[in-house]
């Protein structure tokens, strides 16, 4: 099989009080792993059965047979996002600061880093059902703030949500999962202060690397 879960990189409980280790163990256990199997399932008998990197399934939907594309975007995106939001989390007090060079790129492009912050809880608090919310690299490599429907994600062309930005085909370097599975045990309907409360545990150590991959 191409993909396997990956192991978080903290314990079920290192992010509370923000994320609660129910919540924790229930989606990347139940819902991650489901994602895996599923993904796995309907890559069978394809072109990209043998990849393991599920952004790189995300990026060539079209060229899977079309009975196959919907399950393949719904599970491999699912796979690819949560790999890389897992990614991103780190206890409070942990995940570092943006380096010098993402922090000028979020002045550049947001204002202010609270300008960055008021752009991306919107679009996470804005996005109507399921989906997530990101931080992208676009074209101009150029930073942008969207959102996406389901388990979508900006390396499905044309999947950014919003016009006024480019984060279609652009490369993600931080990711929200909006979704209720991901905060609901806690914060029931209250998604703003999920949002509120997950830039307490972004790992920007991370983030920075995924930047600097995106802007070479």
């Amino acid at each position: 099989m191409p993909f396997t879960l990956p192991e978080l990189p903290f314990a079920l409980n290192a992010l509370e009080p923000h994320i609660d280790a129910k919540t924790m163990e229930i989606h990347h256990g139940k819902h991650h792993a489901a994602y895996v199997s599923k993904a796995n399932d309907a890559l069978k008998g394809t072109k990209l059965e043998s990849s393991a990197c599920p952004w790189e399934v995300c990026a060539r939907l079209a060229e899977l047979p079309e009975d196959k594309q919907t399950a393949v975007r719904n599970n491999a995106g699912g796979h690819a996002n949560h790999s890389m939001f897992w990614q991103t989390l780190a206890p409070a007090g942990k995940g570092g600061a943006p380096s010098a060079g993402l922090a000028k790129a979020i002045d550049e492009a947001f204002g202010s880093m609270d300008g960055f912050k008021e752009k991306f809880a919107n679009a996470g608090a804005t996005r109507f059902g399921s989906g997530w919310a990101w931080l992208c690299v676009n074209s101009d490599k150029k930073l942008c703030v969207g959102s996406t429907a389901n388990q979508d994600n900006p390396a499905m062309p044309g999947q950014c949500s919003s016009a006024s930005c480019s984060c279609k085909g652009a490369t993600p370097v931080l990711g929200l999962d909006v979704w209720e599975h991901a905060y609901y045990l806690h914060y029931q309907n209250r998604r703003p202060d999920y949002i509120a409360a997950f830039f307490n545990v972004v790992n920007w150590a991370k983030v920075n690397e995924y930047y600097d991959r995106a802007m070479s």
